[in-house]
């Protein structure tokens, strides 16, 4: 890992040499010029502008041509302290390099000096964290590194401190019908609102902030009386679109929000005292509140048809208004912000690992429909689509009996949506472009692990505005669904090793691969959460078992099959591999190179390290790249982002077998999930990186280079 992150900082080096090169070009002929009747510039503003050029030039070109030497002639022993260590006291001159009052096309080189101290304290500490303690090489670093820091703390920058009337009737028959937590958008900010419909009116309210000895009080920020609301479709609004937050940043704010929840556990089973717990508590509390803030995606666009400040039908004075916000505080039916800072601590932190479920039947229906079922699980009290049944037309007691294979992360909550398909294409959605269903029927159910930890198939029903819906439930932990188990089998697809599979098929890509990625691109590229949303899983059985008893019949069962069913097994496919697709071996240098501060570096790793992969692995991944990356060029329709499609693949391609599965980390414990969240979100920023790329070498061009060999 070292040799890869000064193999990045050469090819940064290079780079940087060719920009002072090109700084030197037309330094020559101003100078010369200068001393001619008629000169561009005078020799001072020169040597302002070129402050220090060509002596930068010598100081990193000896910096290059005595590390390089070092590097391709790499030992577990090599030291290079000592090289950074004269490069940071000789750049330290350089510091006034850059004329700020000149402004010209030059001025993104000149300020290359400071740019490359910055990147050499990146690479310090990306050394430092992979150079042993012991290490002969660890001084020199650490004093480089010190002389890096004050260098730069020398240089003062100026931090700019970020910037910080309506109409129903009049009367008292209005009752609250609903109330809600919402987020409104307001100038481009995001700001939380606690929102009541009312039979007159929609009010949406602020919560101020509650003063010593006052209760709660409610501030009113508009109103609009229900005769003058209407709602507004993309179309119709002038507004620009709602800026959303991206998957990784969202996943990001959950990962640290577990670490603070273990920090607080470890607190609790420590004598220290509570100040600690309640600082972690405070953290983890601004967290929430972000985490908050910032999840929402779907828009509700409400508006007064009359204009912002006309009422047709009525308003409402200053002292109405007053006493209709003091009503909210005893009407509110939601108390409090869903935040996991409410719970209680001894609350189930949630279940990780898998969860069966098979969907048997349902009745209560009044009359025959064409009904389907969604299945949601939560996530930080956000549920995600999971799964979908089949239609079952013309009938009031549907039979599905289907099973799916349902994914959990830290979820306590299975929420089961009924909905009758729609046929009418008048219910077409402008904005979604879709056809919306009509939701029959919601209801939920408590994850518990102490019901669910018992292996055996668990009954239960669901009941929801007169439905019943039947199902069966069985709860695999994490520390048993991880394994990776070779087939007994070694004729099969499933289980065995790739280079086996591609051997016996005599091809460079297995055939299921091939054959689940046609038909998928066939048919499924605007399919809803393909690869997100889970397949039945007798049809993912039964593909499994045509595939490895090599049914010649394989392709016909595939044309009958839900799209989701075939992306199901593709993705079990990767998952039952005995051996990752990226390889116990590689994966703690992978989730290394991923942490890397510097870019170049970081590139440098990465793409090595791809390229060192055995070739029917790495042929494979570069196939499901390309695949993957097709997916997305229909986001807008199958709502699935380059980071949605790393989430499910990444710990599918990258999780090693069950010897190798436990991070390595700091010196204090950690707990098991903690662990595995900071595992997968690793699996997933690797298979991202990638994704990411705008072009990756071929296998051609693998070890033909000796300053990036893969050896360490």
């Amino acid at each position: 890992m070292r040799k890869w992150v000064l193999s990045g900082i050469l090819a940064s080096e290079e780079t940087y040499l060719s920009h002072l090169e090109a700084l030197l070009i037309p330094m020559k002929p101003l100078r010369a010029a200068a001393t001619t009747s008629q000169p561009m510039l005078t020799i001072q503003q020169i040597e302002t502008i070129f402050f220090k050029v060509p002596e930068l030039h010598e100081i990193h070109k000896d910096f290059y041509d005595a590390l390089l030497p070092r590097v391709q002639d790499w030992g577990h022993q090599q030291c290079v302290g000592d090289l950074f260590q004269k490069l940071n006291l000789k750049v330290k001159s350089t510091k006034d390099c850059k004329d700020q009052s000149a402004k010209n096309s030059l001025e993104t080189l000149l300020y290359k000096p400071v740019d490359r101290v910055t990147r050499s304290t990146l690479v310090l500490h990306d050394l430092l964290k992979h150079t042993p303690s012991s290490h002969p090489d660890y001084p020199l670093l650490q004093d480089a590194l010190r002389i890096s820091q004050n260098f730069l703390s020398s240089i003062n920058e100026e931090i700019t401190p970020r910037r910080q009337s309506m109409t129903v009737k009049k009367g008292e028959n209005r009752q609250l019908l609903r109330d809600r937590f919402m987020v409104e958008l307001v100038e481009g900010s995001r700001k939380l609102r606690h929102v009541f419909l009312f039979t007159d009116l929609l009010l949406c309210t602020k919560l101020k902030k509650q003063a010593a000895g006052k209760g709660q009080q409610y501030d009113c920020k508009w109103y609009i009386p229900l005769a003058d609301l209407t709602f507004q479709t993309i179309e119709d609004c002038e507004s620009t679109p709602i800026p959303l937050v991206q998957d990784e940043e969202i996943d990001a704010m959950k990962i640290k929000m577990s670490q603070i929840k273990n920090e607080i556990q470890r607190e609790k089973r420590t004598t220290k005292g509570s100040k600690v717990i309640e600082r972690l508590r405070k953290k983890l509390s601004e967290q929430e509140s972000l985490l908050l803030l910032m999840s929402p995606n779907m828009a509700f666009r409400v508006a007064n048809r009359n204009g912002k400040v006309s009422f047709k039908s009525f308003s409402l004075t200053s002292l109405e208004l007053q006493m209709l916000t003091n009503s909210c505080v005893k009407l509110q039916t939601v108390h409090t912000i869903p935040m996991t800072m409410n719970k209680e601590d001894d609350e189930s932190s949630g279940l990780y690992g898998f969860l069966n479920v098979i969907v048997h039947s349902a009745s209560g229906l009044k009359q025959s429909l064409n009904l389907y079922c969604s299945l949601e699980v939560d996530s930080f009290g956000y549920f995600v689509n999971k799964a979908k049944t089949r239609v079952y037309r013309d009938s009031t007691e549907p039979n599905w009996n289907e099973e799916f294979e349902i994914e959990l992360e830290g979820s306590q909550t299975l929420r089961l949506l009924c909905y009758e398909k729609c046929c009418n294409k008048t219910r077409q959605s402008k904005e979604e472009g879709e056809i919306t269903d009509k939701i029959m029927a919601k209801g939920q159910i408590k994850l518990d692990a102490q019901t669910l930890q018992n292996k055996d198939w668990q009954r239960t029903v669901i009941g929801m505005n007169g439905i019943e819906v039947k199902l069966s439930m069985k709860f695999t932990s994490r520390e048993f669904s991880l394994k990776r188990m070779p087939s007994r089998k070694q004729s099969g697809v499933f289980g065995v090793k790739i280079n086996v599979v591609t051997k016996r098929e005599r091809s460079k890509v297995p055939l299921i691969v091939r054959q689940c990625v046609e038909e998928i691109e066939r048919r499924g590229m605007d399919e809803v959460g393909i690869y997100r949303v889970s397949g039945v899983a007798t049809d993912i059985q039964a593909l499994k078992a045509a595939f490895d008893s090599n049914n010649k019949d394989v392709s016909v069962m595939m044309r009958e099959m839900d799209v989701n069913a075939i992306a199901g097994t593709l993705k079990l496919y990767f998952r039952e591999l005995p051996e990752p697709l990226f390889t116990d071996e590689l994966y703690p240098n992978f989730a290394g190179g991923i942490a890397l501060s510097d870019s170049v570096a970081k590139e440098s790793c990465m793409l090595n390290l791809l390229l060192s992969l055995p070739e029917p692995n790495l042929v494979t991944f570069l196939f499901l790249l390309d695949h993957l990356k097709r997916i997305t060029e229909n986001e807008s329709v199958n709502k699935m982002s380059l980071h949605n499609l790393a989430t499910v693949f990444g710990p599918t391609l990258l999780r090693p077998s069950e010897k190798d599965s436990k991070i390595s980390n700091s010196s204090q414990p950690i707990s098991m999930n903690d662990s595995w969240s900071l595992e997968v979100m690793a699996q997933v920023q690797v298979l991202l990186y990638f994704l990411q790329l705008e072009s990756i070498p071929t296998p051609d061009s693998k070890r033909q280079s000796l300053l990036f060999s893969t050896e360490v």
